[in-house]
């Protein structure tokens, strides 16, 4: 083999072993793809979605995380963030109060529309679902937007900031969502 073939297969060798490098460092660090199970938060995320999340996201009120799941150690869960440390927490008549101010939301809409006959979620306050007057320290309470069809905090309580992977930044659309391959 000639000296120049040599150089340029050893150059793209190492090409190749720095972009694999900096492919597990973003997976590890930065942001991770991440496929949804079940239909708790179904219609914002489907079944089999695919969605990519980011590791350093400040989490806030109304994000949705993706978090290892309390009560089986092999799976993590997706569902929007709905209370915050030191937030109060209380449903009545299918619309949430946190820490007194009444909340609109947007993303039960769709559902609302297909149940007009019935609530979505059940009457509650945080100190009957999780023992706690408000969500402690390092701490959050999170709940599916298929309200009736959810494992939530409602079910298992609090988790802990300690257990979110990542915020879910956007969903990636299947390549066979855009019609058969011809």
């Amino acid at each position: 083999m000639k000296e120049s073939t040599k150089e340029e297969i050893v150059s793209w060798m190492k090409s190749l072993a720095f972009a694999v490098i900096i492919t597990l460092v973003c997976r590890q660090f930065l942001f991770s793809p991440i496929t949804v199970f079940g239909e708790s938060m179904s219609p914002s995320f489907e079944d089999h979605d695919k969605v990519i999340i980011s590791k350093t996201s400040k989490i806030q009120r109304f994000d949705v995380v993706v978090f290892d799941a309390p009560d089986n150690e092999n799976e993590h869960y997706i569902k929007r963030v709905i209370g915050l440390p030191g937030d109060s927490i209380e449903m009545k008549n299918d619309t949430l109060y946190i820490n007194g101010k009444r909340f609109k939301e947007p993303y039960l809409t769709e559902n609302k529309e297909n149940n007009p006959f019935h609530k979505l979620t059940e009457d509650f306050s945080l100190q009957e679902k999780t023992g706690k007057a408000k969500v402690p320290e390092q701490m959050l309470f999170v709940m599916g937007d298929n309200r009736l069809n959810s494992k939530d905090s409602r079910t298992f309580g609090l988790i802990s900031y300690d257990a979110v992977i990542g915020e879910v930044k956007f969903r990636i659309y299947p390549f066979e969502a855009f019609g058969p391959s011809s």
